[in-house]
């Protein structure tokens, strides 16, 4: 049986060494933008205004995704929002193309995916008591549940998942992080 363990420990400690302290943050990169990038700016695209300065503009469906208890009570009349509500309404757009497109080519990794779980939490609280998601055990789901799919619970855990390794890990070597890096003084 020794000889089994020492084998089986030294398989897997030769291939751990092969992946080195590149091959997990790549793949999380790789799996968050095959999987969220696009996601996220098609998303934000739906919030844009009209014409170049969209962004500064949202539109009542961005307005309405963001703060639907809040378009519902103004009677979907934009004007009738606080600044406090065009604000988030620019900064949450923002932060849909730019934090994804910043973890997708591994600049201020860390940071971009600190961001992405905030993004996430409250994206996931506004589907659940903005958009009723909470009274929809389908979209709410349960962990430990023999049903994988539920939006809330288990995608969002995937997606923090991959977000917490970047954290820990960082870009790897495949970014602009570690081009940078190899350029700084020391």
């Amino acid at each position: 049986m020794t000889k089994v363990i020492a084998l089986y420990n030294g398989v897997f400690n030769a291939i751990s060494g092969l992946a080195g302290d590149w091959l997990l943050p790549s793949l999380a990169r790789f799996t968050f933008a095959a999987t969220l990038l696009i996601y996220y700016w098609n998303s934000a695209q739906t919030k844009l205004g009209e014409g170049i300065f969209g962004l500064f503009h949202p539109s009542l469906g961005g307005y309405a995704q963001i703060f639907p208890k809040a378009m519902e009570a103004a009677s979907y009349n934009t004007d009738a929002l606080t600044w406090f509500h065009w604000a988030v309404a620019v900064a949450g757009t923002a932060a849909e193309f730019i934090l994804p497109l910043l973890i997708a080519i591994g600049l201020l990794t860390r940071l971009a995916a600190l961001g992405m779980i905030g993004f996430v939490a409250l994206q996931s609280l506004t589907d659940l008591y903005g958009h009723g998601g909470i009274n929809q055990p389908d979209t709410l789901g349960a962990w430990f549940d023999r049903v994988p799919d539920s939006t809330i619970l288990d995608q969002r855990l995937f997606w923090l998942t991959i977000l917490v390794v970047l954290i820990i890990k960082g870009a790897s070597v495949f970014s602009v992080d570690h081009l940078l890096g190899r350029k700084a003084p020391a």
